[in-house]
């Protein structure tokens, strides 16, 4: 058997082709295809920066507050979910990231020292920090301002720095989307592995934009015993842009850093790179899928106990601790009161937790001096991604589900015509809601359990179960604070005005 059928033996199946469904493959396949739904994004975002600007400062009434707050954040985990990271894909703050090539052609690289995740880590801490203390949610001219900042800092980045920077270390919207992302059914990879490693230039990776018109011939391997074929490539000004998170194809684990933009894809000379379907969050229970490292085990970690603290903010024992940090220890400010419990719960918490976990198993199991706390903590952070997720999809679909049809007389208004207020204004069963949101968290947790357990038997084999009891404490508990939180009443901030 030759090489190359050694390759192709050993690959992982791939599912279905999505990019050869009739009209969606064509669509997304185009040199345009990406284009277009980046438009349409672009679009909401001018909308929404237009409205925030001149529109009315209700919360309710202008599209700044209900589009990104309540509608897009439940729209954005449900297409997680199903598809992927269409988000990302059709990111409207990206657009110009044509010309910011051209510009960073010759660009320097990203600092190496900066060149992992706790600036993307720093940055969901700022966001989520700044949602609530300058009430953006409540805000439709903050809201506006933020989204010319999302498109300044995409911009400069991409125009001083040679890869896509602001997506890959620092866009929190784009690192909440790039973790959950790992559980959807859709992923990059590579039809023939022989065929990339006999493809000389990596188009998926390097493009093949180049200012002078140049041609090279690869010469590709058919199936064995015959003869390869001679494929000529041709790069020059019209060439497409290679991956901006510089991801190489053919060695992805993992949909974590994937934009989903699909440049790879319109950049490979061979028609070897294209968009499959897989079992969804296949990658989450594979040891070599994400790097041991602490910054990117602390992104999903943390993630999971932002949505808690994120729906925290909203229910009544917020603000009963917020009276007893008051009376009992002077803490009157809102803004150190909220850096506080956000600083606890958000990021010393997780971390706490995450180390005393993994110093438990590796105590009861006595794997101490095989596996260190690094990595033993990177082995059972990809199980937070369920639960993680359930936990925000419980938290955004209750915005969504309770005044669903909110944006209609919003784009009415904004249009220049008459809202229709009453006919709009209704909500979904909270009994209804209340059952999705518990399906979702025993969902997760479930889910969880079971890539914990993986990890465990992976670590400790026969000892797994001794392994596991510190992790699945953890996660029976923060599925049951989550749940306990979802019990309460919550604020329905954006539509409060109307339906509050």
């Amino acid at each position: 058997m030759s090489e190359n059928s050694r390759r192709e033996r050993h690959q992982p199946s791939l599912g279905m082709d999505v990019l050869k469904l009739p009209l969606l493959g064509r669509l997304l396949r185009g040199r345009h295809g990406r284009l277009t739904l980046q438009l349409l994004f672009t679009i909401v975002a001018l909308s929404v920066a237009v409205d925030g600007f001149t529109g009315p400062q209700s919360a309710a009434r202008n599209l700044a507050t209900v589009a990104p707050w309540v509608h897009l954040r439940g729209i954005v985990v449900l297409a997680l979910l199903l598809a992927g990271n269409l988000v990302c894909m059709g990111c409207p703050f990206t657009l110009p990231r044509t010309l910011a090539k051209r510009l960073s052609a010759k660009g320097r690289r990203f600092p190496q020292r900066l060149r992992n995740k706790w600036l993307a880590i720093f940055s969901l801490f700022a966001l989520f920090l700044a949602y609530e203390v300058l009430d953006l949610w409540a805000t439709p001219w903050l809201t506006a301002w933020l989204v010319v900042a999302y498109f300044a800092a995409s911009f400069a980045l991409e125009a001083v720095f040679a890869e896509s920077a602001f997506c890959k270390y620092v866009c929190p919207l784009g690192s909440f989307n790039m973790v959950y992302s790992t559980l959807s059914p859709t992923s990059i990879a590579v039809k023939s592995p022989a065929v990339c490693a006999s493809c000389v230039g990596h188009e998926c990776v390097n493009g093949s934009y180049a200012p002078a018109p140049m041609i090279r011939v690869d010469e590709i391997p058919f199936a064995d015993g015959e003869a390869p074929r001679r494929a000529q490539v041709a790069h020059g000004p019209g060439g497409a842009l290679g991956c901006g998170t510089e991801l190489f194809a053919p060695q992805m684990r993992s949909n974590l850093d994937c934009t989903l933009c699909l440049d790879c894809v319109r950049a490979c000379p061979h028609d070897n790179v294209s968009l499959f379907t897989r079992s969804p969050g296949a990658e989450l229970s594979r040891a070599d899928s994400w790097a041991r490292r602490w910054d990117m085990s602390f992104l999903v970690i943390a993630l999971a106990f932002m949505g808690l603290s994120n729906a925290f903010g909203m229910v009544p024992p917020y603000y009963a601790l917020q009276e007893w940090l008051a009376l009992n220890l002077g803490i009157s400010s809102e803004f150190v009161a909220l850096l506080l419990i956000f600083s606890l719960g958000n990021l010393l918490l997780p971390m706490a937790i995450a180390v005393s976990a993994a110093y438990l198993g590796r105590s009861l199991t006595r794997f101490r001096a095989r596996d260190s706390l690094r990595d033993t903590v990177a082995a059972f952070a990809p199980a937070f991604a369920p639960l993680g997720f359930g936990i925000w999809f419980a938290h955004y679909s209750f915005h969504l589900l309770a005044s669903p049809g909110l944006i209609v007389p919003v784009i009415q208004e904004f249009l220049g015509a008459v809202g229709d207020w009453q006919r709009w204004s209704f909500s979904l069963e909270p009994n209804v809601i209340g059952l999705m949101q518990l399906f979702a968290l025993i969902g997760g947790f479930l889910w969880s359990m079971r890539l914990a357990q993986k990890a465990a038997l992976r670590l400790y084999r026969r000892k797994a179960l001794l392994g596991l009891l510190p992790w699945a404490l953890v996660l029976l508990l923060l599925m049951l604070a989550a749940w306990q939180l979802f019990t309460l009443p919550m604020e329905m901030r954006g539509a409060l005005e109307l339906f509050g």
